[in-house]
């Protein structure tokens, strides 16, 4: 049985201070309808603004993951989005009278208590992954970052974090069951930052709400009676003894590695920009906001690279929405050079389209493209890209009095040879347009996996022009 989507069942709110903006704000979920996703809304402006929760919003990551449109901001999206994916709810417009959501305790416990409190209910749609079936991975040498996605049937990530301070030391940790082991044991690991850290934050103008009741401080550099004095009033506290566990105050740890849970815990909240949940297997190491959201950037694009061909995937037979006699009757091309055999899928709303080349062995370029071990040559790849977007426009206009001609490529890419047998799905969309002249991107496919990939430029002209 395919696993359903879920929303909550009642609106619920949580009201605490914010932990940059030292502001106090509501935060209410409320339920949302299938496939809206998780959505942000700043219902304390003139007119509420709603702020998808994508990467695409993305505008700050100094000290934790800000969206924003146009000059409104949400900052510090990740402890919520966090507790909304551990806690399996797919759905949820998410409602501040302000810009920061409360930090409470500087986890995620509070927040998947109260989705808990307001009670999680199943809705008719399906939930639909994207399973990643190819290794995509993001490094950053300077910062000693890696972070790597591997094909698998569930949702798993392997974090590392090693700072070089012996009160941390290297720390590992894993979440293998999100549905068994959030609640308990990631939901409640706070955030946490050095010392060292602590005055050029404030000096930032962040942190205006932290203390030590929601955010762990690691002690990463001596302390003297003066410096311990000067911590009492930034914290605003009256006693302030050295601690002897590492940690400023003397505060309790909730597991022994709980920095690196925390990490883990970001991590959830960030990858849930992606828009979709996803089964791979995530491994990490010394991951941090801003890694995070260009992991998440590469996958959210591969996603919308895909989609229209995942959205495919289950229909009977994959029905032809134009055959091969509907395609004679608009283009121009005749063998051997006639490189589309059927058009799938054409979505006006994303000016998308969706063709289909079967490769077999009796094509004329195999005779001479390496015919002991033929291989389709990448120029006929781009060729049949730039032939199904060209249907895209042929079809809406007066076929019989157009050509589409060639103008430019770009960034052209080939990723996998396509041999004998293999069937090209050629994902085609309209990106831009200036006058006469169009802009594609396309991307062919086997199997669900990436072969080629090209900006395409081509124009519409009149068939009586002189060439």
């Amino acid at each position: 049985m395919p696993e359903k989507q879920r929303t909550i069942r009642k609106p619920i709110s949580l009201v605490g201070v914010g932990i940059h903006s030292g502001e106090e704000t509501t935060i209410t979920f409320n339920p949302a309808p299938e496939n809206y996703g998780y959505r942000f809304v700043r219902v304390d402006l003139p007119e509420p603004v709603e702020i998808p929760a994508l990467v695409d919003y993305v505008v700050d990551l100094s000290r934790g993951t800000t969206l924003g449109v146009d000059d409104v901001r949400v900052l510090t999206v990740e402890h919520v989005l966090a507790a909304l994916v551990g806690m399996r709810v797919d759905n949820c417009r998410i409602e501040l009278n302000g810009k920061e959501p409360p930090v409470i305790d500087g986890s995620a416990l509070p927040y998947a208590e109260k989705l808990l409190e307001a009670g999680i209910v199943e809705q008719n749609a399906d939930r639909d992954y994207f399973v990643i079936d190819e290794t995509i991975r993001y490094t950053n040498e300077e910062k000693g970052v890696d972070i790597v996605a591997l094909p698998t049937d569930d949702y798993r990530i392997t974090v590392m974090i090693d700072y070089n301070i012996p009160t941390l030391g290297s720390q590992h940790t894993g979440v293998f069951n999100l549905e068994k082991e959030f609640l308990t044991e990631f939901a409640p690991a706070r955030t946490f930052c050095f010392l060292t850290e602590v005055e050029e934050l404030y000096r930032q103008g962040l942190i205006k709400g932290g203390n030590l009741e929601n955010a762990i401080v690691i002690i990463d550099k001596e302390l003297d009676q003066e410096y311990l004095k000067y911590l009492q009033k930034l914290f605003r506290i009256e006693y302030l003894p050295e601690a002897q566990n590492g940690i400023l105050n003397g505060t309790s740890l909730r597991f022994k590695n709980e920095p690196v849970r925390h990490k883990l815990l970001d991590m959830l909240g960030d990858l849930a920009l992606i828009g979709v949940p996803i089964k791979a297997q995530i491994l990490a190491a010394r991951p941090g906001h801003a890694s995070n959201i260009e992991f998440a950037k590469k996958i959210r694009n591969l996603y919308l690279k895909k989609l229209p061909f995942l959205k495919l995937k289950g229909k009977k037979g994959k029905d032809a929405l134009m055959s091969i006699y509907s395609l004679l009757k608009i283009m121009p091309h005749r063998y051997p050079f006639l490189l589309v055999d059927k058009i799938l899928n054409i979505d006006a709303e994303t000016n998308t389209i969706i063709g289909v080349k079967n490769v077999t062995i009796n094509e004329p370029f195999f005779m001479g493209h390496f015919p002991e071990k033929p291989v389709m040559p990448g120029v006929l790849l781009v060729e049949a890209m730039a032939q199904t977007g060209g249907l895209l426009l042929l079809s809406s206009v007066d076929a019989a009095n157009k050509l589409l001609l060639f103008m430019g490529i770009e960034n052209a890419k080939f990723r996998k040879p396509v041999v004998p047998g293999d069937q090209l799905i050629l994902q085609v969309q309209m990106v831009g347009k200036k006058f006469n002249t169009y802009k594609f991107q396309g991307v062919a496919t086997v199997d669900g996996q990436i072969v080629a990939e090209a900006t395409l430029q081509a124009a519409l002209v009149d068939r009586s022009i002189q060439l």
